[in-house]
């Protein structure tokens, strides 16, 4: 069993570079298939994500080779094989395979997907998008069957605003016959960064970033090369942590703008975040004030920052509340930081967080991606050694994140320890 080992109390400093964004990797990666030549991806983050993308693009026949953060991908000789079972069900994004394989083959089958659970996240939405543009959509034997004779543009109403079911009506539309209207549509960077990819491989399409999408079909798309941006997301758990244990960190390799609504509240607590052109500057917090958060879709505060954010609530003075609205099961974090000292319960939708409370070490578990970036950010809090188990969690999204924290002087290591001696351990008591 692997495990992160981390030792709390020690102030950071220094500079840590973000990588490119897992959530654009995760879709730009399948867009390449629709292309009748070469791609190339550069600024790819080296995570567990993207090399599974990597194994599942090579399974339909595709030459892919991937070293230094730099994705190169033939997909002349890609046939439209089922993809039912096996490496689909290690990500949530292996849905964009859907959109892709549809756009290109005019029929897919692809298992349905897997990644983190945080409670119910249908993907009704891309089927009413893959059914308005004419393909025939059945459920057989737990994958998905998308069938189409041709597929044509049409006017499709997103019920719920929704990152996926947007891009992958995109990959979808792009080979359509005549327009496709995508309104209600979520404005993520995300969605902007896939929209240029596609724009450089000839498709055409105006609007991405707003909440109307029009994609004007067209007979092929070449292949290009494409720079990924940054991620904000694992920007904005840089940001965090250097409020709750920095002494002066520069977060290098940010869009500023992308990180705003972060940025007002870490400026509401107390937090004085200073904007580069592409970097982030926060200096030592003196002292952090409780107040209130409420997630939203972008431009709101971003879901996935919600579980790291509620760690830097514990250390705030008075009572905060975090409300989320995207997923009711995200708040699985707060038990283990109660192992940890934390003052918080979950009330429905929210979790209310009281402090300030010095967190003391543990063994925790990291229940998905986010809440595994939390519990690091308690551990370099917390008195004494912290134990953290199900780190393939958090190596879906975060590169190279033991040596980057080493970078700014944390005392954190990755061990493999024995599994039978660790399950007699008791995870109510402190790992020291």
């Amino acid at each position: 069993m692997d495990v992160y080992k981390v030792k709390g109390g020690k102030r950071l400093s220094g500079t840590i570079k973000v990588n490119g964004a897992k959530n654009s990797a995760v879709a730009l990666i399948p867009a390449s298939i629709l292309a009748n030549s070469p791609v190339q991806i550069e600024g790819l983050p080296e995570i567990s994500d993207v090399w599974t993308l990597k194994n599942i693009l090579e399974e339909i026949g595709g030459e892919v080779s991937f070293e230094d953060g730099t994705m190169n991908i033939d997909p002349t000789n890609m046939v439209d094989i089922p993809l039912p079972n096996g490496n689909v069900k290690k990500l949530r994004a292996s849905y964009y395979m859907m959109g892709a394989m549809l756009g290109r083959f005019k029929h897919a089958a692809i298992g349905l997907p897997g990644g983190c659970f945080l409670g119910p996240r249908p993907i009704d939405q891309h089927i009413k998008g893959f059914e308005a543009l004419g393909a025939k959509v059945t459920n057989e034997h737990g994958a998905i069957y998308l069938r189409a004779d041709e597929l044509r543009g049409a006017k499709i109403y997103l019920d719920v605003v929704s990152v996926g079911a947007t891009i992958n009506i995109m990959l979808a539309a792009v080979l359509a016959k005549g327009q496709t209207v995508i309104e209600n549509a979520a404005k993520e960077p995300e969605i902007i960064d896939v929209a240029t990819l596609l724009t450089n491989m000839g498709a055409k399409i105006k609007g991405a970033g707003t909440n109307v999408i029009r994609i004007d079909g067209v007979e092929e798309l070449h292949g290009t090369n494409h720079t990924i941006i940054p991620d904000r997301i694992e920007a904005g758990t840089f940001m965090i942590m250097a409020a709750a244990v920095g002494d002066g960190i520069t977060i290098d390799n940010v869009i500023p703008f992308h990180m705003e609504a972060l940025t007002a509240k870490l400026r509401e607590m107390g937090v004085d975040v200073q904007e580069g052109e592409e970097s982030i500057y926060i200096p030592k917090a003196e002292k952090l004030q409780a107040i209130d958060v409420k997630t939203l879709v972008y431009p709101g505060f971003a879901t996935d920052l919600q579980q790291p954010f509620s760690v830097l609530m514990t250390q705030a003075t008075g009572s905060s509340m975090i409300t989320d609205t995207i997923y009711s099961a995200r708040f699985k974090h707060i038990d283990e930081l109660r192992r940890m000292n934390a003052s918080g319960r979950v009330e429905g939708r929210a979790a209310i967080i009281t402090g300030p409370t010095p967190l003391t070490s543990a063994t925790v578990v990291a229940s998905d991606l986010r809440a595994g970036a939390a519990l690091i950010i308690a551990g370099l809090l917390a008195d004494g050694e912290t134990e953290i188990r199900e780190i393939y969690h958090i190596e879906r999204g975060y590169s190279a994140i033991v040596q980057k924290l080493q970078g700014l002087g944390a005392d954190i290591r990755r061990e493999t320890i024995d599994p039978v001696s660790s399950a007699k351990s008791d995870f109510g008591h402190s790992a020291n």
